[in-house]
């Protein structure tokens, strides 16, 4: 068996701690690790046959970091040129376990970003939906549901099959209350976790009998693939050509092979922050807080402050989120509404949907702390041993002081070493580079000047992450 991990996602659903370019798999939301790396912990022992990671590009750097940091190993980060939906992604996944496994294997497909409290549970249904997956049969989780639920798919399940598995009668789309209360009274519904146990060869063999559109794409763009230390890149045009389409609709609805195995576990898809409430540890009064959060009369709220101190007085129903540079106040039950917010922020042209003050980059991070006309700054952290691209800028000259480590660098013909308290000036139109030598993190204020300082204002000669 092998893990196959999606971890795409457009970072709207919890805004403002997620990102387009930070999406929630990457945040910290129930516990020390990240939501990646819980999943990562999720699947450990289960992935004889390795561990495949769905990405887009733009991602690829802090999936490897992640991953790294808690020590998995991945086989294959798969990056999208573009989002096209579950279906391609995990047909991109098939193509590259059969590839490299060099024989058919069973893959374990799930999100990145869910929560799964009861991980004996997981590993129990696993072992009950592997035994049909070797029988011939696509199959899929069914939530037992816990509430008659709005804001989820719901499966009916059919015939029984051996080890608590069932036929899937049919997928139904998110109901409404007064449906949504009648599937769970009946007891023949399950909530749709988008989680799946399949062959590889079965999966795309049922992929090109009811959508060889898709199938033709993805075995074109697979085709045109290309490896990069742990990335693979597929062919982008032809897999932009490929049909955006979900694996329950391309796959699932149309096969007579789906079968679906019950799980009770504590699982969220973490779609919201009333999700967060939902499986927070509250207080007498309801409430679920996280950070440095004091309150007076407020009832059955979320509230998360992340950089300061956030205080409540007489609320009730609401949620609160604090970051370094957004806030975001709304009533618990309309927190869906938060993508209207960030697709107006899109329109806007405004930095704060696609990524925080702080933006990671593979060799470290940077925190923009003061901007105005004509000046930026910046403080930045490089890793142990790492460097950043060799560049020039157009429009702005650049002041470096060394805060603390050891900083190597290259201006022109010139390389000097930088420790704490030094300084230097990069001129503008002049190829530079930093590079940190040391054994601890470099820490460097940098204060831009000039007449333009965006991001794309960069020119890059030479860089070891591929980005050149």
């Amino acid at each position: 068996m092998r893990a196959v991990i999606m971890a795409g996602g457009s970072g709207s659903r919890l805004w403002p701690s997620s990102r387009g370019l930070y999406p929630k798999q990457f945040l910290s939301l129930c516990g020390d690790e990240t939501m990646l790396q819980t999943t990562l912990q999720r699947v450990a022992g289960l992935n004889d046959d390795g561990l495949s990671v769905i990405c887009n590009e733009e991602h690829r750097f802090i999936v490897a970091q992640q991953a790294q940091a808690f020590g998995a190993s991945s086989d294959a980060i798969i990056l999208e040129p573009q989002g096209r939906n579950t279906a391609p992604a995990i047909a991109l996944a098939a193509f590259e376990a059969l590839d490299s496994i060099g024989g058919d294997c069973l893959l374990l497909v799930m999100a990145a970003d869910h929560l799964i409290e009861d991980v004996d549970a997981f590993h129990a249904a696993v072992a009950k939906a592997k035994i049909q997956a070797d029988a011939g049969k696509l199959v899929t989780f069914g939530i037992v549901p816990e509430s008659p639920h709005t804001g989820y798919g719901y499966i009916q399940r059919g015939a029984a099959l051996a080890d608590d598995a069932f036929v899937v009668s049919r997928f139904v789309e998110k109901p409404d209350e007064a449906t949504a209360k009648i599937y769970v009274d009946e007891g023949e519904y399950y909530w749709n976790s988008g989680m799946f146990l399949f062959s590889a060869q079965l999966y795309l063999e049922e992929l090109k009998a009811h959508r060889p559109d898709i199938y033709d794409a993805c075995e074109k763009a697979y085709a045109g693939k290309s490896r990069d230390a742990d990335f693979l890149r597929v062919d982008k045009a032809a897999f932009a050509a490929c049909p955006d389409d979900s694996i329950d609709y391309a796959v699932m609805e149309k096969t007579d092979k789906a079968a679906v195995v019950p799980l009770s576990a504590g699982w969220s898809d973490v779609g919201a922050w009333s999700s967060l409430w939902e499986v927070g540890e509250g207080d007498t009064s309801g409430n679920v807080f996280s950070g440095d959060v004091l309150s007076h009369n407020t009832t059955n709220s979320y509230v998360r402050a992340e950089h300061r101190l956030v205080a409540t007085v007489g609320l009730d129903n609401v949620v609160v989120v604090e970051t370094n540079d957004a806030v975001l106040v709304a009533a618990k039950d309309k927190v869906q509404e938060v993508k209207s917010i960030v697709n107006e922020l899109k329109a806007q042209n405004r930095s704060e949907f696609l990524h925080h003050r702080h933006v990671y980059r593979p060799w470290g991070v940077y925190d923009s702390i003061d901007n105005g006309d004509r000046y930026q700054v910046k403080r930045i952290t490089v890793k142990p041993g790492a460097k950043l691209s060799v560049q020039m800028h157009h429009h702005r000259a650049e002041h470096w002081i060394v805060v603390s480590g050891t900083a190597k660098v290259t201006i022109g013909e010139k390389t000097i070493m930088l420790t704490e308290n030094q300084s230097t000036y990069i001129p503008i139109g002049e190829v530079h580079a930093l590079e940190n030598p040391g054994k601890i993190p470099l820490e460097l204020i940098e204060v831009q000047s000039g007449s333009y300082l965006g991001e794309d204002d960069i020119v890059r000669f030479e860089d070891r992450y591929g980005r050149a």
